[in-house]
């Protein structure tokens, strides 16, 4: 590892451990090369790679400053994002970047419970948190949905709660949580280089009644998320 990303990687774990918070100023360059003890151009340098990861942003004259940290989800209450992202005080936003209403495939209609060459819905969405690009969203809706779908505006804030007020009640998911190498297409949207790492998490939502909603392929970019599991009972061994 190199020096600066040393120092780079340091200063990360304090920030997400809350020694500096959201909006605060971080030391002067001079003052982290004293804790370091290494130059202010390796300061410069991890200071760099941090803004790069959106954690940090620079002041001309004032310094450099937290701008966010990593936010958790847990699985723990089944939750859309723009939802839980509310739910903690943040902003989520969204851009629809293509739609295409399609026959489904074998594996959507596998997925969806519903007939091959039945319509269903494509969907890309970029997804933002406090203004900062976080996630590209890919979402297949079933057929039964397509209509309420179909014609929300491209700025859409929430698909779920469309449906809620259309009377669908999104209470059930399942996920599958895995690391994956970002798409041409992911760099595109994401503006990052192709093949770096991105979490991705897969789903399938249901309804109350237990019809399929959609499924989907959310993909995160590095520090931006984590997501919190919670496990009770006694270990067996």
């Amino acid at each position: 590892m190199s020096q600066y990303s040393g120092v780079a990687t340091d200063l990360r774990r304090r920030i997400l451990d809350g020694e500096f918070l959201v909006g605060s100023r971080l030391p002067s360059e001079e003052t982290l090369g004293d804790d370091y003890r290494v130059s202010r151009k390796t300061v410069r340098n991890a200071l760099a790679a941090l803004e790069r990861r959106g954690l940090i942003t620079v002041r001309r004259g004032s310094g450099w400053f937290v701008a966010q940290t990593e936010q958790s989800q847990g699985f723990d209450q089944m939750r859309s994002f723009a939802q839980w992202a509310q739910g903690r005080g943040l902003v989520p936003g969204g851009r629809i970047v293509s739609r295409e209403q399609a026959k489904a495939n074998v594996r959507e209609a596998r997925l969806l419970r519903t007939h091959i060459d039945d319509a269903v819905l494509r969907m890309t969405r970029v997804r933002t948190l406090q203004a900062r690009t976080v996630m590209v969203e890919r979402s297949t809706w079933a057929p039964w949905v397509l209509p309420l779908i179909r014609d929300v505006p491209d700025d859409i804030v929430s698909t779920t709660a469309t449906l809620r007020d259309h009377g669908i009640h999104v209470v059930y998911g399942q996920h599958r949580i895995e690391a994956v190498a970002a798409s041409s297409a992911d760099s595109r949207l994401l503006g990052v280089r192709r093949s770096s790492p991105l979490l991705q998490v897969r789903r399938v939502t249901f309804s109350r009644d237990g019809r399929v909603v959609e499924v989907g392929e959310d993909r995160y970019l590095p520090d931006t998320i984590v997501f919190e599991i919670a496990a009770a009972g006694a270990a067996t061994a």
